[in-house]
């Protein structure tokens, strides 16, 4: 059976490699969609804190020979750690400054990161076994579906529902969204504003940090695994809208999808599908498709 000459088998593949792809943006998209909606940093060591998620569960497994399933429990909890230490001792004293100056530290801690995994393991990636209960597929008749890859999409729809539901239908979410506002009201309250600042910021890397450990099954772990994404993933959070929790959702997965039906009818523009969308929409909503402009 072919759909418009492709074999079904073929679209269906890479639609599912697409909704993996879209499963990592919309994941990492997320993070900084609450981290730049709440904080109004730029964070562009998002990369490498997934990367830091990714070598965590590697140095789990052979170093203390904790599998994928304390992996996923414990590595976004410390990597999200690292995250309130840098927020307390570097990003809180860039507040009432331009954002360049958030993206420039982030950035340069980025290249630090990198550089320090990249001086012990080198570039080449490591193996990371894949966890036995999510080992083998499914027939579908029209396809085999990985176990595993099933997981890792369902799994980011979950955490990503979730996070919206937190942020944009809680008392919490509530807080968070006044505090980014008028921060001087809610302390009146009694809340702790700079604590819950700090908390949001270690939330977004943790996202970033569980991204990293999904991945790692899937692909090899490496230095520059964060590298070679970011641009990508900051290019889906622009044609979301910066600060849009939905909009990093709908289009992290959206985006993966359409990357994938590129590389079946014209695999020479997959790697550029996703600027060129961008381009377009913010000739037409420079805001992005969820944001709103200010």
């Amino acid at each position: 059976m072919e759909i418009f000459g492709i074999p079904i088998q073929a679209m269906m593949g890479q639609l599912l490699i697409g909704l993996i792809n879209g499963s990592f943006y919309a994941l990492l998209s997320l993070g900084l969609a609450v981290i730049f909606g709440l904080l109004n940093i730029i964070n562009f060591a998002h990369g490498a804190q997934y990367m830091l998620g990714a070598f965590g569960a590697y140095l789990l497994l052979n170093k203390l020979g904790l599998g994928y399933w304390w992996s996923l429990l414990i590595v976004p909890l410390v990597v999200g750690a690292t995250g309130v230490v840098i927020e307390r001792t570097m990003l809180s004293r860039l507040y009432k400054l331009d954002h360049l100056y958030g993206l420039l530290l982030t950035f340069g801690l980025a290249l630090i990161i990198q550089g320090l995994f990249r001086n012990e393991y080198g570039s080449t990636g490591l193996p990371y076994s894949m966890p036995e209960q999510l080992q083998g597929g499914v027939n579908l008749g029209f396809m085999f579906l990985p176990i595993y890859r099933g997981w890792v999409i369902i799994a980011s729809l979950v955490v990503c529902l979730a996070t919206w539901y937190v942020i944009e239908r809680t008392k919490l979410g509530g807080y968070l969204r006044a505090a980014t506002e008028n921060p001087q009201i809610v302390q009146a309250f009694g809340i702790n504003v700079p604590r819950m600042i700090t908390l949001t910021y270690g939330f977004g890397v943790a996202l970033a940090a569980l991204a990293g450990v999904m991945a790692a099954p899937i692909y090899q772990v490496s230095p520059q695994m964060g590298a070679d994404l970011i641009i990508v993933v900051f290019a889906v959070v622009v044609i979301g809208g910066m600060g849009s929790i939905m909009g990093a959702i709908v289009t992290g997965f959206g985006l993966g999808l359409i990357e994938g039906l590129t590389k079946v009818f014209y695999p020479e523009a997959s790697t550029t599908v996703i600027f060129i969308i961008m381009t377009i929409v913010l000739l037409i909503r420079p805001a992005g498709l969820f944001g709103t402009q200010k």
